[in-house]
């Protein structure tokens, strides 16, 4: 347990706090991330959501209804499997913006990156603070590159070459046509077909699911919003449970939504089509500056929360 946390007064005339001001739960979830007895100075710490909805008071409803507007609000990331939250600046609160290369607290930051349990944020931490804090061996994909890394979100341009000369081809794809590439060993594990023309599925006998054709799918129709630059364990999970559903599921006039790996593809062409005439997702239509500018993104899109907004607050056909 920390002795001590940072927590900047002026944060709350920040963009993401501003955002939460409608929402007491998110208020009381982000301030107890800071400063939870399980966090730590990088912000990626293991943190079960009994544990803060003892300790917050919310219980265990309330302190997921928070949880869930930090996220809308990109003030953190959460797995539900490994229990693993990421509170994407609190690095930079915690710490520094950046540090000088001579700094000693840059070795410090590495070592305590390296000795983090296994979770899905380790590789977008190292793209995110690699720059600021000089850090040299990334973890969290086969392949990563070792030394120093630009991250995309302050040099996204720059960052998009170095992604394209990553080894194993693990990440890249810079001309906005498609999903980033996965190694073979990759797309072997993860169960992908050259085309998703409806292999089988293992025990399942579903068509098999194409990660990179299904990106490439929200690459095309939606392109204003985030693109999909690290394929991680969670997002290709995440995608498969989706396109499981879509294929064993069907539509409020009781036909299947799809029976074929080309049937499933159309479907999820015309779901994100849906996304695009829904104002709150689009981030269209809003009168209060404290949620100008949020868009959703791919991650949300595949939540259940994503979902609903999606299928049921879009008119068109029975999805």
């Amino acid at each position: 347990m920390r002795d001590y946390a940072k927590v900047a007064p002026k944060m709350w005339h920040g963009k993401t706090m501003k955002a939460l001001r409608k929402h007491p739960e998110g208020l009381v979830v982000a301030m107890y991330l800071m400063t939870s007895p399980s966090s730590n100075m990088l912000g990626l710490f293991a943190q079960p959501v009994l544990y803060m909805a003892h300790e917050t008071g919310l219980g265990e409803e309330g302190a997921r209804k928070g949880l869930q507007y930090c996220i809308e609000a990109g003030y953190c990331s959460y797995d539900e499997e490994s229990e693993f939250v990421w509170v994407h600046e609190m690095a930079s609160y915690q710490v520094a913006p950046e540090l000088k290369a001579t700094d000693l607290r840059c070795k410090g930051i590495q070592k305590d990156y390296e000795s983090l349990p296994d979770n899905p944020f380790l590789l977008e931490f190292f793209e995110r603070y690699a720059t600021a804090f000089h850090l040299t061996k990334a973890r969290g994909i086969e392949g990563a590159c070792e030394g120093p890394c630009k991250p995309h979100r302050s040099q996204e341009q720059e960052q998009e070459q170095e992604l394209n000369k990553e080894p194993n081809g693990s990440v890249g794809s810079a001309d906005g046509k498609g999903a980033e590439k996965l190694s073979s060993d990759e797309k072997q594990s993860d169960g992908d077909s050259a085309e998703g023309k409806g292999e089988a599925d293992g025990a399942k006998g579903l068509p098999r699911c194409n990660f990179d054709a299904v990106v490439g799918l929200y690459h095309e129709i939606l392109p204003e919003l985030p693109r999909v630059r690290i394929p991680t364990d969670k997002r290709r999970k995440d995608v498969r449970k989706v396109w499981n559903w879509v294929l064993t599921s069907k539509k409020s006039d009781g036909m299947p939504r799809a029976t074929t790996g080309d049937e499933a593809m159309t479907w999820l062409r015309g779901y994100f089509h849906r996304a695009r005439e829904n104002d709150f997702l689009m981030g269209r239509g809003y009168r209060s500056a404290e949620h100008a500018g949020w868009k959703c993104d791919f991650d949300f899109l595949l939540t259940e929360r994503g979902m609903k907004h999606v299928i049921e607050k879009t008119q068109g056909a029975a999805a």
